[in-house]
């Protein structure tokens, strides 16, 4: 049981998706967390547009 996150299904580019992958592999940060960052930085930025 999921506490603290949300299940989501989605699809995306399949080059995007093999990068995030190795990023992953790389970093040893789990694609789950490195989404949430990409995900925390665009509403950022879309956040500091309607200002």
């Amino acid at each position: 049981m999921l506490v603290h996150r949300e299940r989501i299904s989605n699809s995306v580019d399949k080059e995007l998706y093999q990068n995030l992958k190795k990023l992953s592999e790389q970093t040893r940060i789990p694609i789950s967390k490195l989404l949430d960052e990409a995900i925390e930085d665009l509403l950022k930025k879309h956040s500091s547009d309607d200002k």
